[in-house]
């Protein structure tokens, strides 16, 4: 008989604080991304620590081939969406391409929309010494960042691809050191060896969230609709499907067109008299 799901949904809300100090408790942080309320609710009553409104759903949601098209409006609407849903797990907006690059001030104006229209409890930014001043104008305006070294979506034409294990060990730990200084209070580590995440994750006082970085960080951190096996095409080395949802809602679907069509439903049980 398998273990009953255990539900979170009364426990006590994540805060930044509260996420950035797991790392001293030897606690293992989750992260999962999401984009609406129905996934967003559940992954918060499954436990999750925390939520990441991605720019990623420029890919898995929009369509489309990279993030670097989706706007600032847009991660507001789905962050408002996300955060309505969610009572426990918290959450972290990514701040998309060209809302923080231009200067700080443009970062910390962006930022603070982010947050005050979202309702979010920080907002993730991709780099590490070349936003450093910038990382540090959000924190000293007190507005939670969370940073993002080695495979970099954002600079996805400057690095040659989506799929580009990083593997300067000198430049990623600088970048890494350079934020955690900034004040970034949790830093994501993706597509870099496991032995340089180990590395990085042992030198930082702040919590490392890894995706396909192996399993020293702090944490981990997976694109929803990969995980669930919603998504087609993208089988990375780190990826792991914990479910095929695409398959079942591809037969469920198959199903309803041909009990429609067949005039087997609607029947008796799903009529009103």
């Amino acid at each position: 008989m398998s273990e009953p799901k255990k539900n979170f949904s009364n426990a006590s809300p994540m805060s930044v604080p509260k996420f950035a100090a797991a790392k001293g408790r030897e606690q293992k942080l989750t992260v999962l991304t999401a984009y609406d309320f129905v996934f967003a609710s559940l992954f918060d009553e499954a436990g999750v620590d925390a939520i990441l409104v991605g720019d990623s759903l420029g890919m898995v949601v929009q369509g489309k081939s990279t993030t670097m098209p989706v706007t600032l409006d847009q991660m507001i609407y789905h962050g408002e969406i996300v955060v309505r849903a969610v009572s426990r797990a918290l959450v972290i907006v990514d701040m998309p391409f060209m809302s923080y690059q231009v200067s700080p001030t443009q970062a910390v104006e962006n930022a603070g929309r982010i947050l005050k229209e979202s309702g979010a409890g920080a907002v993730k930014l991709e780099g590490g010494i070349q936003q450093a001043e910038t990382i540090r104008a959000l924190a000293a305006a007190d507005l939670p960042v969370m940073a993002h070294v080695g495979m970099r979506p954002q600079s996805v034409r400057k690095l040659g691809g989506m799929s580009k294990v990083q593997r300067d060990e000198a430049a990623l730990l600088a970048d890494a050191r350079a934020a955690e200084e900034a004040g970034a209070f949790a830093i994501v580590l993706e597509l870099i060896p496991r032995s340089i995440a180990a590395t990085i994750t042992k030198e930082l006082s702040i919590p490392t969230i890894g995706i396909g970085a192996g399993p020293e960080c702090d944490g981990q951190v997976l694109v929803s609709y990969d995980m669930l096996g919603l998504t087609q095409g993208f089988q990375p080395k780190f990826l792991k499907r914990y479910a095929d949802l695409r398959a079942t809602a591809f037969d469920a679907t198959s199903r309803y067109i041909q009990e429609v069509r067949d005039g087997q439903f609607p029947d008796t049980a799903h009529s009103h008299e």
